[in-house]
This record gives C-alpha cells, sequence and structure tokens, in this order.
C-alpha cells in the first residue's frame, strides 16, 4: 500500500503518543506502516523533517480562534494557552514542538503570532523578538517539566500523584506583567 505525506505524519503521531520521542525512529514508523523505513525517505528526507511535520501537525490541531489583536494581553495569553494545550495533547510533544523550533524547522505559528502581538503593542521589533522568546521558552520549559512529572509518575519512577493544578497562568501573569512594564516606560 503507497501512504501519502499525511499518512505518515498521522501514523508518527500515533507512535509518539504510544511511546514517545525516543522510540519515533524511522524503522519503528516503518514497521507501523509495514513499509521498509527507507520508503519513508520518499515523503522525509531525514528524521527532522519528519519531526518538523509532526511538531507542525501538533500545533495545526491545536489552533483556536484567537482574540482582537488591539487586546495584546489577552491575545498573548490565547496564544501561550493554546500552545501548552497542543504539546500536552501528545506525549513529548513539548520536546517535539521545542526542538523543531530551536532547530529553525518550523512549528513557527506561535513565534509570528507573539511577535507580530507584540509589535502591534508598541515594543519595537527587537524588544518584541525578545519578549516572544522570553514567552515561548516559559511555555516550552513549563509544559515540558509538567510532561515530565507526568510521566515519571505513570512510571512508577517518582511516587507523587499527578498534580491536581497546574501554576502556569500564574507563570505566564509573572512575564506578562514584566512585558507590559517595560511596555508602559518605553511610552513614557
Amino acid at each position: 500500500m503507497r501512504y501519502r505525506r499525511t499518512d505518515v505524519v498521522e501514523r508518527a503521531l500515533e507512535v509518539l503518543d504510544r511511546y514517545g520521542l525516543a522510540d519515533l525512529t524511522m524503522r519503528r514508523l516503518g514497521a507501523e506502516l509495514d513499509v521498509q523505513p527507507s520508503a519513508l525517505y520518499h515523503h522525509f528526507a531525514n528524521k527532522q523533517t519528519l519531526l518538523a511535520a509532526v511538531a507542525d501537525e501538533i500545533l495545526a490541531r491545536g489552533q483556536r480562534p484567537l482574540p482582537d489583536p488591539a487586546d495584546w494581553e489577552q491575545r498573548v495569553v490565547a496564544v501561550c494557552v493554546g500552545l501548552r494545550e497542543a504539546m500536552l495533547a501528545y506525549r513529548d510533544g513539548a520536546e517535539v514542538v521545542a526542538t523543531v523550533h530551536a532547530f529553525g524547522l518550523g512549528a513557527d505559528g506561535p513565534t509570528a503570532d507573539l511577535g507580530s502581538t507584540l509589535r502591534a503593542a508598541g515594543l519595537g521589533d527587537s524588544l518584541a523578538r525578545t519578549a516572544a522568546r522570553t514567552l515561548l521558552h516559559y511555555v516550552f520549559g513549563h509544559v515540558s517539566e509538567e510532561q515530565t512529572h507526568l510521566q515519571a509518575g505513570s512510571a512508577g519512577a517518582i511516587a507523587d500523584e499527578p498534580r491536581e493544578e497546574s501554576d502556569f497562568l500564574t507563570g505566564l501573569a509573572l512575564v506578562l506583567d514584566g512585558i507590559r512594564l517595560r511596555r508602559e516606560s518605553l511610552a513614557h
């Protein structure tokens, strides 16, 4: 059976969710699709380009409508919450998306949304880029820690129960407080 690129990405997401990033190999994916791993290279030059497609699909599936750009703070929160939810929807989602982003291979939708929102809020190009990166690093780090804790708990590696509540929004508010203060200082 011949598979389309979208079929390969779909199966890669299933393998990721079932086994985790460490076990998402071209060999395993080929076995899951009942093809030789070399057949996958027809669609993807290497594992990194496959992971880029997987990360982009994770983000696409998690997309939600964003508030009006005029309310920059609400829009930033919506982008960050949406990114968090998208990554939490898949095992090792944060690691996949953050890695692809760091390598410059994709997963750049949230970066673009945050950058344009912050520039429109009056931060200027350089500061908007730094603020967007800071927000992304916060989201990537927080979700990565959340996923690691959940997986370690479910594997019995730690005795902790799953956390009942997340402090994600509180931390995000702290970062936004700093951005707001910097923005206000620029206006004066």
